[in-house]
């Protein structure tokens, strides 16, 4: 899948609508992890780099159509212009002659951010007036907000119907590298599945069973498929509505030959908070009263030695409550597999949301090929589905 990208005679001297993710974790009004903002600091330089005058859209938290002063993107300029090295000029709207007037007035190599695009109800009905409105003041619109792409929104989808339109470097490299590992993966193959549901990966399992070499099961969803084997799990999480499925994917793995690798060990709780010494029992031996909240180190090792020896990875989903330090440890051993798959040459690539947030925490974001940063869209995308931010920008062969 190959997106199509901008050039300069498309972009130089332009009137230019970006769409970035500046979805950011704010306290007391202050970003408190500008990786989002980074992100999209290439595809940006770039522009102005070729003389563009670079106007940002992005919505921030959820406002439900009210203007909301603490989810204002006022908040996030000063991070903006550390991470460019430039001023940025804040709009307080999105629409309307204001919007306009500062594009127009601007000289070129200029960067302007809008307000929030969600405090209009419009964005996220992808009205067609509210998206028009959008465009009128550009003459090009760039997508570069990957994370944001799995929603036809007015400012991620409509105003694609108002201008020419074309990828940014960000959302290239993360379909580059997402059909890597989705569409002609090299083998062998591991599918690498935590976080705490099945539910949540089931038309990722479905779309890869046959693509796949092996799929390693951890995280809360672990639990579901040994409790169809039988075992007794205690209180871990179970969801006994997808037991069928889980069954169903055992034996369809067991007849085309694909492993899937579920836990051996697990380190048990009383609670998601524990501070108790780390405590692992074999799969066989939980208790009634114990709470699966890690893998075991066997469990680790196991993974590792399927882990080791692939060419490609995709990794969805924490083996364990990486958040307590306690519960940590399985996250982090298959961290170090999976690093060492990268030097060895295999491509890694890492979903978004909760797996993303654990590599970072754990210091292992710079030692695989790739961090994705939608954690939703990374996970549609890897069930097969066309997006709808990036199906307008999709190259005909």
């Amino acid at each position: 899948m190959k997106l199509r990208e901008f050039s300069r005679q498309d972009v130089e001297n332009k009137k230019v609508l970006m769409r970035v993710d500046f979805n950011v974790p704010l306290k007391d009004g202050i970003v408190t992890d500008v990786t989002r903002i980074n992100a999209h600091v290439a595809t940006i330089r770039q522009l102005l780099d070729w003389g563009a005058k670079v106007t940002l859209v992005s919505h921030l938290g959820r406002p439900k159509g009210k203007r909301v002063d603490s989810l204002s993107l006022s908040h996030v300029v000063e991070k903006i212009e550390s991470a460019l090295g430039c001023p940025v000029t804040f709009v307080d709207d999105v629409i309307g002659e204001k919007v306009k007037n500062a594009v127009d007035s601007a000289p070129a190599g200029t960067v302007i951010l809008l307000e929030n695009s969600r405090f209009y109800l419009e964005e996220e009905k992808n009205d067609s007036d509210f998206a028009k409105k959008l465009a009128h003041p550009f003459e090009v619109f760039v997508m570069d907000a990957f994370s944001a792409s799995h929603r036809a929104h007015a400012s991620t989808r409509g105003v694609m119907e108002y201008l020419p339109s074309f990828s940014g470097h960000l959302i290239s490299r993360e379909i580059e590298m997402l059909s890597a590992v989705s569409e002609a993966p090299e083998k062998p193959f591991v599918l690498i599945l935590g976080g705490a549901k099945v539910s949540d990966k089931i038309k990722v399992i479905d779309h890869l069973l046959t693509k796949v070499s092996a799929i390693l099961i951890g995280g809360g969803m672990a639990y579901t498929f040994l409790a169809v084997q039988g075992k007794n799990i205690g209180h871990s999480l179970y969801e006994e509505d997808k037991a069928d499925f889980a069954r169903q994917m055992l034996n369809k793995a067991k007849e085309i030959g694909v492993d899937i690798v579920l836990p051996v060990d697990t380190a048990v709780a009383d609670s998601l908070e524990s501070d108790a010494p780390r405590k692992e029992v074999s799969v066989n031996e939980i208790s009634p009263s114990d709470m699966g909240l890690d893998i075991g180190k066997e469990t680790a090792a196991l993974f590792a030695s399927y882990i080791e020896k692939a060419k490609t990875i995709l990794w969805n989903g924490p083996m364990g409550v990486f958040e307590n330090p306690v519960l940590a440890e399985g996250t982090r051993l298959v961290a170090e597999a999976v690093e060492k798959c990268t030097k060895n040459g295999g491509v890694t690539v890492v979903g978004g949301g909760d797996t993303a947030s654990a590599v970072k925490k754990l210091g292992f974001s710079e030692k695989v090929t790739h961090v994705s940063t939608g954690g939703g869209a990374s996970l549609e995308f890897c069930e097969g589905k066309i997006l709808p931010g990036i199906e307008p920008l999709l190259e005909t062969q």
